[in-house]
């Protein structure tokens, strides 16, 4: 009898454990069960609809440090798939990828459906089933003398009312709260870490930043008052307040303590990064006396965006027309700190543009990270957000699907 492996969940680690699991063993019945009618939706708005695959970051213990959760866990696992793999990967199917500056990979043809189209050709070459609209409700383990007796190590009951057995299942179905795959790991024994969101954006209403939407900052640092929590990286202003990849590092290293707080909080914005307020105080002073003529509202010497600046000269309390000859010790301190040390009212979230990600979920330490299987209940194993990891923007958490989905991939085919 042939070997039937089920995967719960047809997203990124799905797909990938698949396919790696169906190549290897190409006798093995591998079918993806996928609840909704859409699979791979995320790879298909990820990154704007470009799909962000990977990041140009190929030592693991540098590639780990950008997961504030899973790191130590991802260790093993990057060593043995890391985006140097990927990267191979998708150019032996066809799929050649780019690096752009800030190290963040698509694919050449700048579309997402690119990815999409190569995982679904990849998995039906393999002999991989989709099943779409239809989940699974339920995993239960026989006990052992009716599993010898049929050789299958699982009863799922589908969302449909239907049951079937397989000897192998894999869960990635991510981890929002609710997931049904979380509840099925939870009922199978395993400790959920409660999900909460990752990678949003901040509300803030306040005049200094109102009609300024679209303005980017490509270097500014922020903190949260009271807590040691830093991120340094471009900032954008958007209608309901801020992000850009320096505020979603932010809320990625913060989102247990943010959610802690209920999303109210004070930020600190230094926008002339990585100046510290002594050197942006000297630089003004600097302006002040070089350029005593100039008007303060149209001579910025940090590079901040000139609607910006405007911004925090009024902030200061400096007037329109002002110049520097006329600009006090006291006004070039309040301006200082306007632009090194300024303070702004977060009052809530915002999710990334249609991207979802969360930390929590599977307790790490109930996993095995050499084959993804779980510690608990042999033959259940795990891939991508469905776990307790979580990566910063840039390709990170789809390098962490990719990675775990091919180990669970492999070891279920060699199990």
């Amino acid at each position: 009898m042939n070997r039937r492996i089920v995967i719960a969940g047809g997203g990124a680690a799905g797909f990938f454990a698949a396919i790696a699991c169906a190549e290897a063993d190409p006798s093995a019945e591998v079918v993806i069960y996928e609840a909704t009618a859409h699979p791979l939706a995320k790879v298909r708005v990820s990154g704007g609809g470009r799909c962000n695959v990977t990041h140009a970051c190929f030592e693991p213990r540098d590639l780990v440090q950008r997961f504030p959760r899973g790191a130590r866990e991802l260790l093993g696992p990057f060593t043995r798939f890391g985006p140097r793999d990927t990267i191979d990967w998708f150019a032996a199917r066809g799929v050649e990828l780019k690096t752009e500056n800030d190290g963040r990979m698509f694919p050449t043809t700048d579309n997402s459906a690119t990815i999409v189209d190569c995982l679904q050709c990849a998995a039906t070459g393999a002999g991989v089933r989709l099943v779409t609209q239809c989940g699974i409700r339920s995993v239960a383990r026989p006990e052992p003398a009716e599993r010898e007796k049929k050789a299958n190590d699982f009863v799922l009951t589908l969302t449909t009312g239907e049951t079937v057995e397989a000897q192998r299942v894999l869960i990635a179905t991510g981890g929002n709260k609710g997931s049904a795959g979380l509840t099925i790991a939870e009922k199978l024994g395993h400790t959920i870490i409660p999900p909460v969101p990752s990678l949003f954006t901040f509300h803030i209403d306040d005049p200094r930043l109102r009609g300024l939407e679209g303005v980017s900052v490509l270097s500014a640092s922020t903190t949260v008052s009271g807590t040691r929590l830093r991120a340094s990286g471009p900032v954008l202003v958007t209608h309901w307040g801020l992000s850009g990849p320096g505020i979603l590092k932010l809320s990625a290293w913060g989102a247990r303590e943010l959610h802690d707080m209920d999303y109210h909080f004070t930020l600190g914005l230094n926008w002339a990064d990585p100046l510290t307020p002594q050197q942006v105080q000297a630089g003004l002073s600097a302006e002040r006396t070089e350029h005593p003529r100039r008007q303060v509202a149209t001579a910025n010497p940090f590079g901040i965006p000139a609607r910006l600046w405007e911004r925090l000269v009024a902030a200061a309390g400096i007037a329109t027309n002002a110049t520097w000859t006329h600009t006090s010790n006291d006004l070039l301190r309040a301006l200082t700190a306007q632009i090194a040390s300024g303070e702004f009212a977060v009052t809530g979230k915002s999710m990334n543009k249609e991207e979802f990600v969360t930390c929590g979920g599977v307790k790490l330490s109930e996993v095995n990270f050499a084959t993804m299987e779980s510690r608990i209940c042999p033959g259940l194993y795990f891939a991508g957000e469905v776990l307790d990891l979580d990566g910063i923007t840039g390709g990170f958490n789809f390098q962490s699907a990719w990675t775990t989905g091919w180990q669970a991939g492999r070891a279920m085919a060699g199990g």
